[in-house]
């Protein structure tokens, strides 16, 4: 039997060497690619299609939520296991309408990682136990039959997710544009739609929706809040 092929997008060196480490040790598994940001994760799986892409959530220049979509655009069948050490109910939220498979903390066993990648693989949904323990206490109607949890949500285009990390990285326009590839006003259309779109008007309250939504890890940008 073939091992499962797994890609780890991980920005923290020591975590993800962490990860390879534990699944290099299961045959049942095989780490053929490592990404330390977002768009590294989005061109390594295009580029070497794993069966399972571990995903921390919240990486520099691309976010794990805005890498899975992408990667889902350009891959539909790509499975993705989100990985965080939060386990808020907008974060959930927010990754499995990303289009996760599977939201496991960190903080979880190896057990129960090596568990979830291989659900996952079989095309199951995966909570790991903590938080599948609280979802079984939730009303029925609060999921939907793709195991997500119902609620709606601002619906940012892909760009916008892009402009707004970067903002909340505390870059300037200039730098976002420089980064994004696209013209200065460009930029400055897409910040004036974010703040329409989330009715937040100053780069203090996009931030903190940005770290709320799981975009950035806060301590990413704590000096303008």
């Amino acid at each position: 039997m073939k091992p499962i092929t797994v890609l780890l997008a991980e920005d923290h060196l020591i975590v993800r060497e962490g990860f390879r480490k534990m699944l290099d040790l299961d045959n049942d598994f095989k780490v053929v690619g490592e990404a330390s940001d977002g768009r590294q994760a989005v061109a390594l799986a295009v580029k070497l299609r794993p069966a399972v892409i571990l995903m921390d959530i919240a990486m520099p220049l691309l976010n794990g939520l805005e890498a899975t979509r992408q990667i889902l655009k350009a891959l539909p069948a790509a499975k993705v296991l989100m990985l965080s050490a939060h386990s808020d109910d907008a974060y959930i939220q927010e990754a499995t309408n990303a289009g996760a498979k599977g939201f496991v903390l960190k903080q979880v066993s190896s057990h129960v990682v090596c568990e979830a990648i291989r659900e996952v693989q079989q095309g199951k949904i995966y909570f790991c136990p903590t938080i599948a323990k609280r979802f079984r206490h939730l009303k029925p109607q609060t999921l939907d039959r793709a195991g997500q949890l119902k609620g709606k949500a601002v619906q940012l285009t892909s760009r916008e997710m892009e402009v707004l990390q970067l903002i909340a990285e505390g870059k300037a326009n200039k730098e976002t544009a420089a980064e994004l590839g696209i013209g200065m006003k460009t930029v400055e259309k897409h910040r004036e739609h974010l703040m329409q779109k989330l009715d937040i008007h100053d780069t203090a309250g996009l931030t903190r929706y940005a770290i709320s939504a799981g975009i950035i890890e806060s301590s990413v940008q704590l000096t303008i809040l």
